[in-house]
């Protein structure tokens, strides 16, 4: 996908039915290999899931607890003071554990009932019409690994941190959850591929590192700020631009360092009705007639 699953580390099968997660010389792990054999041993679990069952359960360590509990403790502090009141809300509904990395099925039970999104694992790229497709039928693909522990508050790809905490507190949200119903939709109406690019980039720069006022206050509801320590304390000094969809479909962004032009909302009313509005009835015409004005 143009958002997340293209910044996976490629995840090879081996003739001899073993799964090599490819990480970069740069990962924080790569020199590390029992965490490379962990990430191998993760992959494995998703490529072999099949929907409709059970999410095969991940056996985390001590130490990957300890990482998912420290960065819980220390977002929960700064969600308080920089997240929107229906993320919180979202979040105080779901009641996802502090001390441990809960596993994707126990985050789909909590979920289910409260919006009818459940997860499925991804042990890698997914394809980006399936990745978003999906989310019409309220699934989200997510990752299962952890973080590099030596570094807990730094990820360079998404993991189940960033997915759990920062999407499934805002999937708990029913008016958030609609919002990512109506994004699969639109990937599924749209049948070009600069058209779905389109879409995609509407979802980066809205569900993912989207902001919002409230009140006086500039807070976030993306998921990709709110799952980041740093990036966190450091998104209302960004170009923070009024919400367009020209302009969003046609901003290259870097996933690979602090988003530097985010897009403001004015309330939650008004991102339903501009980008859910779009996502409701966009086709590849109407995305073709936002890129021309967008030149």
């Amino acid at each position: 996908m143009f958002e997340e699953a293209q910044y996976f580390a490629p995840v090879a099968a081996q003739k001899d039915g073993s799964v090599v997660v490819e990480l970069s010389a740069s990962h924080p792990g790569f020199a590390d290999p029992v965490y490379r054999e962990r990430r191998n041993a993760i992959a494995r679990l998703a490529l072999d899931y099949q929907p409709g069952t059970p999410i095969p359960a991940a056996e985390y360590t001590e130490q990957e607890h300890a990482v998912w509990a420290m960065v819980t403790r220390e977002l929960a502090v700064k969600h308080q003071k920089y997240a929107t009141a229906e993320y919180l809300a979202g979040a105080a509904r779901l009641g996802l554990p502090q001390d441990r990395i809960p596993q994707l099925e126990e985050v789909s039970e909590l979920l289910e009932p409260l919006t009818g999104f459940r997860y499925r694992p991804a042990a890698g790229l997914v394809p980006l019409r399936e990745f978003y497709g999906v989310l019409a039928d309220g699934f989200f693909y997510s990752t299962q690994y952890v973080r590099h522990h030596s570094v807990p508050f730094y990820t360079p790809e998404p993991d189940v941190i960033h997915e759990v905490i920062g999407h499934a507190n805002a999937l708990a949200h029913p008016r958030y959850a609609a919002l990512y119903r109506l994004a699969g939709q639109a990937a599924r109406r749209v049948e070009g591929e600069q058209a779905l690019e389109f879409v995609s980039k509407v979802f980066w720069f809205t569900m993912e590192f989207g902001v919002m006022a409230e009140g006086h206050e500039l807070k976030a509801y993306g998921a990709g700020i709110l799952s980041s320590y740093g990036e966190i304390e450091e998104f209302r000094g960004m170009d923070i631009r009024p919400l367009d969809l020209a302009a969003m479909g046609a901003t290259e962004y870097d996933i690979t360092k602090y988003q530097d032009v985010l897009f403001r909302a004015e309330s939650l009313q008004h991102l339903e009705d501009v980008v859910g509005g779009f996502w409701d009835s966009c086709d590849d015409d109407a995305v073709a007639r936002l890129l021309a004005t967008g030149v």
